[in-house]
């Protein structure tokens, strides 16, 4: 039984290495079975992963792709990518960047299966998935949202070829209130996923897993995975060149503002507005648009 026990340090699962390789590893195949139709709300008998293999985990290498494709018995491609850390959304706001990433991941993943012999109508689905960390549409209460092509207008579907699906796993509080019996599927991943490496939540977390034996596998290679000291150490080394690059993002906007601040300045002082009122539009000091002045 994959349950997890309190005493010991679980790496979170929303971690994008820890997720990748939770669901493929060999024995993960029953556990990645589940959570792709409870997704993608279509059955699933039997799924492969084209791309098993992991980067290295050299501090060199944190841009790897860590998302996972699969392919399903149907021929239904399906991309599924963990994406916790805001680095790529610091700048711009409404998460276009991300946005952006999954509707070209999409594209890419559909333009690359093999036409010859085929008609277009013959094409399999697409699916991209992104599990996120954070929020991403907050005017939407529901954690997951799914698009496909449809009429701007009443909604038909013109065709349901390829599909793009973001589950936000910040969006989770009140499903914590339900009984583990009145989950569906995706809910109980979406759980797991959030919550494992939480200890006040373990107890929810635990009666998911006994509750599902899919989930159990997960527990099982979870709690592998988080004893592993190489990928504790790959795990701590990747959080810390996160938040380097966070740091280092946020000098520049810092630095980018002021920059801005004393542009606008010069070019007040040189319309000579009054320093009164250029201080009431910049938050400069009159000390400090003086020397600006002094020194232009």
């Amino acid at each position: 039984m994959g349950l997890l026990p309190l005493d010991i340090e679980i790496l979170p699962p929303y971690d994008d290495r820890v997720f990748k390789l939770i669901l493929t590893a060999p024995e993960a195949k029953p556990a990645l079975m589940d959570l792709v139709p409870a997704v993608i709300k279509r059955p699933v008998t039997d799924i492969w992963v084209r791309n098993n293999e992991l980067p290295s985990g050299d501090t060199e290498e944190k841009a790897e792709r860590l998302d996972l494709n699969c392919v399903t018995d149907d021929g239904s491609q399906v991309d599924i990518e963990m994406q916790s850390s805001r680095i790529a959304e610091q700048q711009g706001g409404g998460h276009r960047n991300l946005i952006g990433k999954s509707i070209y991941y999409l594209c890419d993943l559909h333009s690359s299966q093999n036409s010859k012999g085929k008609s277009y109508d013959e094409l399999a689905r697409s699916y991209q998935i992104t599990f996120c960390g954070y929020t991403i549409f907050p005017n939407r209460k529901d954690f997951i949202s799914a698009y496909s092509m449809r009429h701007d207008t009443d909604n038909e579907l013109l065709h349901d070829a390829i599909n793009v699906m973001f589950v936000e796993l910040s969006k989770l509080n009140d499903l914590l209130k339900k009984p583990v019996a009145e989950m569906t599927d995706l809910e109980m991943w979406a759980v797991f996923l959030r919550y494992a490496e939480s200890p006040n939540y373990r107890d929810v977390v635990n009666r998911i897993i006994e509750s599902k034996e899919a989930l159990n596998v997960a527990g099982e290679l979870l709690m592998s995975i988080s004893q592993d000291e190489r990928e504790r150490a790959i795990f701590r080394s990747r959080r810390m060149y996160q938040s380097d690059q966070e740091s280092n993002m946020r000098t520049a906007r810092n630095e980018g503002h002021t920059e801005g601040v004393l542009a606008v300045a010069r070019n007040a002082l040189r319309k000579q507005m009054s320093i009164d009122d250029i201080a009431d539009i910049t938050g400069l000091t009159r000390e400090e648009l003086e020397n600006l002045r002094d020194a232009d």
